[in-house]
This record gives structure tokens, C-alpha cells and sequence, in this order.
């Protein structure tokens, strides 16, 4: 098994032993091009010379605004191979957050990815009285002497050999989005990430022939370690998605064996297969179900350590008519889906995988780099996180909130990071006296080791009888709900739960058309009494399984979907809580006093 004592290292090893394998697929002129292992090493020693020359030097912070592209990533191991360290940033982040994260992490040059970007950024940089570190904007498609050409050709022409940091020194700053206040700059070293990659080798068997297809943003930690890092160093291949809404198309371009994503993406695939199905109805529905239905039924007799050789027969002949057309949809190569970053609900997990795509679910923090906990071959249950990764310790530590049996989640392990930036008091705050993590996740352990998520110990509050609820779980379920788009649920020190509900306009305008329902706007047609009652239904059939005090007995039918353009969802598409709830106040505190 290969193991790398730094990100450089993990690198150079990689393009040296894959040269001549695709890395990056780019989508251009209607279709993918592929730029190979060989190409990118040449292009990153190139920019590692040129930042040189710009005045990088080990322990300098270089900072990016960019989507995924291969410029990004040509940035972040050019940096690396000065001792640097990266700090990226999101483009749907606001100004005033990209100059705050800039000024607190000193950055010496900026990586912009286009020229609205720079126009914004220009302000900041410390000759115009911005920022006092920030020397140079580097635009990727700019021309002039700090443009990314120009900063290439520089380091043609000063060649500047790479550097192998030691694994302690840090590699970068992920700066944590935050429902409340400033972000944190969470310090991660080389052994904080290499560690994840290495454990990622021991239960996972990837290898150079698999794809994937890369939208989750390398500026959060799990799209930067899980994909860009890790599948470079398996000699693996991303092509890169156009963007959020083309991802189903580009999924059948790019036809990928392995996808990373978050459950959002999941529940749509969820949502828009049932939904095709239950419109083709017929012949077709009853098939997809009995499928749906047998590989349910195989999955419990191997369980059970049994087989049916008539449930087996059953089960191939129906992925031959059913599943394989739908994994078709997604490329026909997909064998494994990771999802992280929230908790995948388990009907959805456990439809992914009767569709034959094994669904691995792993859980972590931008603060452990981010793995912590992953189902993998040697060990999954659909529905837990799984077992903590190899050389990882997770510890449940007694909290008031918590029933008997939870508690809050403690990681011990190399991926644990350095610190927050400049903020010792938090930093100390994150620590048990023994130096574990706390994750401020509650969960459990059952007896095989296997880890489930059950809320989060500052989301958790307490009605007015004294019941405690932990909404997010409850929120996901919902959320399954066809004409469902999101949902907060709420009830602190109230008798019962109200939520504030997007609905899927989409579904509810066709259901409204089919219905006979006229209306002229979306704030005339959520206030009909027809769809009051379809959502009291809705939120009756997908909560069926919540005790009667989790279930909200009133809602808000809101107009405007949470986004990050309106702070109502994290970048890494967390609910500001706080947010909704000052949005919607006046409308909740109507829903107690009606």
C-alpha cells in the first residue's frame, strides 16, 4: 500500500507513476478534453517558479476565489511545493467576506478565477489601501504581467525546485462557514490530510481506471480531500462538472465509477426517479417497484447469511430491465457513491443502493480533515456513518441534552487539526482535557462499532413540556416529500413545532394544474386552502414515524428558497438557522397565537 508523509510527496509520486493518465477533463465546445497527470506536474512547477518570483516564500499564505478547475488545483500544489500555505475561498462568498478572510489570514497573493472577481478584489490589495499583506491579484484567464500566463512564463524562465515540508507544518487554512458570527480559519497540517488519504487506502480499493465527476467545491474540505486529493493519489480521473444544474447531464458525458456528494444531491436523484416513474405509471411503475421491492429482499437474506436462488433470479432479470436503465442516466459505470458533509437519510441510502450503486457513508469535520468515520467494503451499515477510520478513535462523551446511550461525538486522531487561526480561546474551547475533538455532533455507538448521527448538541432545544428535539434528522425526512424543497423545523421553549417550508414549485404547479387550481403567482397559490392541506398531508406521510411532539403541527409556506445569495444557507448548504428564523419571526409567531 502506497502511504505519503506530505501533500508534495503524495504529488509528485503520483504524476511520476501516472504520467500519461487523465487527471482533468474540462468540458469544452460540447465536449470533455482530458489533461494528463504529465501535463498538470509541468504546469504546477511552473507556477511554483513563478509565485517565487512573486515573492512566495515558505510559510507565505496564498489565497483563491475559484471554482473547481484545473487551475485551482495547480495552485494549491504549487503552493505546497514552496512550504506555503493555501487558503481558499468560495466565488458566491460576498466581498466583505473574502477581504475579512484575506486581512485575518495574512495572504501575501490572490488567485482570482475571472475578471468581475479581480475588478471586486482590486480594492484589497494593500497598495490601494486594502489589505496590508496582499501584494498580487493573479486572474486565471488574465492577460497582463500578473495574469496567469504571465506568472507561468516567469517561472519558465526562473525555475524553482519544490520543497518537502515536514508532515506537522501547516498545508492550509479551510476557513468554517459558521451559521453565526466570523468564519474560523482551521490551521490543517500535511499529516492532518495525508493521514485521511492513507487511511482512505487501507479500506478503499480505487485505483487509476476509476472516474469521477467533480462538483463538490475543493474549497470545503471534503470535495478537497475525499476527491481532488485523494483520487489524484490513486492515479484516478475527474472530469469536471459544468455547474450544479447540469449535473445529471455531465454524469452521462463524464461517466463516472465513483461519485462524491452531499445528501442534497442524492435526494434529488431520489426525488427525480421516483418522480419520472410514478408519471410513466403502467406497466413501468410496477416493475420499478417489484425491483425496488426484490433487491430489498435479497439485501435481508444476505443479512441473515441466506440466498434465494428464485429472489436471485427475480433480482437479475429486473436490473436488467429496470436498475440498469436508470444507472444508464447516470453514465452506467457508477459502482460506488460517497456521500458526506450532512446525514444521508436511509431511505434514500438504501434506495441508491437497490438501484446497484453501493452507497458508502462517511462523516467528519472540516477539522478532521475531514474523515472521521466511513462505511467501506470491509464494514458498512446503511443508515450509520461507520467506523472510525484507521488510526482514528471516536469517544461518546455524556451531555444534559442527550437520552441515555448518545452523546456528544470525540475524535481523537492524527487528522485532528492545529487550531483556529489567531483564536486560542476557541481553540482551547474545541478540546476535551485529554485532546480529543469535540465535534458538537450527538450520536451513538452500537456494539460493532458502527457510529450514528443523532442532531447536533447546539440545534437541540427543548419545548415547553421538556421534551428534547433534534431537528435536523427530522428536517431530512421531510425533505424526502416530493414537493419539498426545504424546511426548518422549530419549537424552542414553545408547546409544539412549527417549520418554515420551501416548497418544490416545480411538483406543486404541475400538481396545481392537474388539480384544476388557478392562481397567477407563487403567494397566491401557497395561500390556497387545497395546498395547505396537500402540505399538512405531506409533512403526516413522510413524518409518520416521528413521535407526536417531533412532528410540526403548523408551517410557513415561504416563496424564496434558502440560498447562499440570500444567507440563509451556509456555502457548504448548512441552514443558518438564526437567519430563517429572523426572516420568518413575525410569520411563526402568528402560527402560536391563530
Amino acid at each position: 500500500m502506497e502511504t505519503f508523509e506530505n501533500l508534495v510527496d503524495m504529488f509528485e509520486k503520483s504524476t511520476k507513476k501516472y504520467a500519461d493518465r487523465p487527471l482533468f477533463g474540462v468540458k469544452k465546445d460540447g465536449a470533455y478534453r482530458w489533461i494528463t497527470y504529465r501535463e498538470i506536474a509541468k504546469e504546477v512547477d511552473d507556477f511554483r517558479s513563478g509565485l517565487a518570483a512573486l515573492g512566495v516564500a515558505p510559510g507565505d499564505r496564498v489565497a483563491v476565489i475559484a471554482d473547481n478547475r484545473p487551475e485551482w488545483a495547480v495552485g494549491a500544489y504549487a503552493v505546497y511545493g514552496l512550504g506555503a500555505q493555501y487558503v481558499p475561498m468560495y466565488e458566491a462568498q460576498l466581498p466583505k467576506e473574502w477581504e475579512y478572510i484575506l486581512r485575518d489570514c495574512g495572504a501575501k497573493v490572490l488567485l482570482v478565477a475571472n475578471a468581475k472577481i479581480a475588478e471586486k478584489t482590486r480594492p484589497m490589495l494593500g497598495k490601494n489601501g486594502g489589505v496590508p499583506t496582499l501584494e498580487h491579484i493573479v486572474e486565471f484567464g488574465g492577460q497582463g504581467e500578473d495574469g496567469y500566463q504571465s506568472v507561468l512564463e516567469k517561472g519558465r524562465k526562473e525555475p524553482k525546485p519544490s520543497v518537502q515540508p515536514k508532515a506537522e507544518d501547516v498545508c492550509g487554512f479551510i476557513y468554517t462557514s459558521g451559521t453565526t458570527g466570523n468564519p474560523k480559519g482551521v490551521l490543517l497540517t500535511h499529516r492532518n490530510i495525508t493521514s485521511n488519504i492513507n487511511a482512505v487506502h487501507e479500506i478503499f480499493p480505487m485505483s487509476c481506471e476509476d472516474v469521477s465527476l467533480s462538483f463538490l467545491p475543493w474549497a470545503h474540505s471534503f470535495g478537497q480531500t475525499c476527491e481532488l486529493h485523494c483520487m489524484l493519489s490513486y492515479g484516478a480521473s475527474m472530469g469536471l462538472a459544468e455547474s450544479v444544474a447540469t449535473i445529471i447531464d455531465n454524469l452521462a458525458e463524464v461517466r463516472p465509477t465513483l461519485l462524491f456528494s452531499v445528501p442534497r444531491i442524492f435526494n434529488r436523484i431520489y426525488d427525480g426517479v421516483n418522480k419520472k416513474m410514478i408519471e410513466a405509471g403502467g406497466l413501468k411503475l410496477k416493475l420499478f417497484n417489484k425491483m425496488l421491492a426484490v433487491a430489498k429482499e435479497r439485501k435481508n437474506l444476505a443479512a441473515l447469511g441466506k440466498s434465494s436462488f428464485f429472489v436471485n433470479l427475480q433480482f437479475k432479470v429486473l436490473d436488467k430491465l429496470v436498475a440498469s436503465k436508470v444507472r444508464a442516466r447516470f453514465g452506467g459505470r457508477l459502482k460506488y457513491a460517497f456521500s458526506g458533509g450532512a446525514a444521508l437519510s436511509r431511505e434514500v441510502g438504501e434506495f441508491i443502493d437497490n438501484l446497484g450503486i453501493n452507497v458508502y457513508e462517511g462523516y467528519g469535520l472540516t477539522e478532521t480533515s475531514p474523515v472521521a468515520t466511513a462505511n467501506s467494503p470491509l464494514g458498512r451499515k446503511i443508515g450509520s456513518i461507520g467506523r472510525a477510520i484507521p488510526g482514528v478513535t471516536i469517544e461518546i462523551a455524556p451531555v444534559d441534552v442527550a437520552p441515555e446511550g448518545q452523546g456528544e461525538i470525540i475524535i481523537y486522531g492524527p487528522n485532528v487539526m492545529k487550531g483556529y487561526h489567531n483564536l486560542p480561546e476557541e481553540t482551547a474551547q474545541a478540546f476535551n482535557d485529554k485532546g480529543g475533538f469535540r465535534s458538537g455532533d450527538m450520536g451513538r455507538v452500537d456494539a460493532d462499532g458502527f457510529v450514528y448521527i443523532t442532531g447536533r448538541v447546539k440545534e437541540q432545544y427543548k419545548l415547553e413540556n421538556g421534551k428534547y428535539v433534534a431537528p435536523a434528522p427530522l428536517e431530512e425526512k421531510l425533505r424526502l416529500s416530493p414537493f419539498i424543497a426545504n424546511i426548518m423545523i422549530d419549537g424552542t421553549n414553545r408547546p409544539y413545532n412549527v417549520a418554515v417550508i420551501v416548497p418544490d414549485f416545480e411538483s406543486l404547479k404541475k400538481w396545481a394544474g392537474d388539480s384544476g387550481i388557478a392562481f397567477s403567482s407563487n403567494e397566491e397559490l401557497v395561500a390556497k386552502p387545497e395546498v395547505q392541506k396537500l402540505f399538512r398531508a405531506e409533512v403526516e406521510k413522510f413524518g409518520s414515524e416521528f413521535k407526536g411532539f417531533e412532528r410540526p403541527e403548523k408551517f410557513v409556506l415561504a416563496t424564496e428558497d434558502f440560498t447562499t445569495d440570500n444567507n440563509m444557507l451556509t456555502p457548504s448548504l448548512k441552514v443558518k438557522r438564526r437567519n430563517v428564523m429572523a426572516r420568518y419571526g413575525d410569520e411563526i409567531a402568528r402560527l402560536y397565537s391563530a
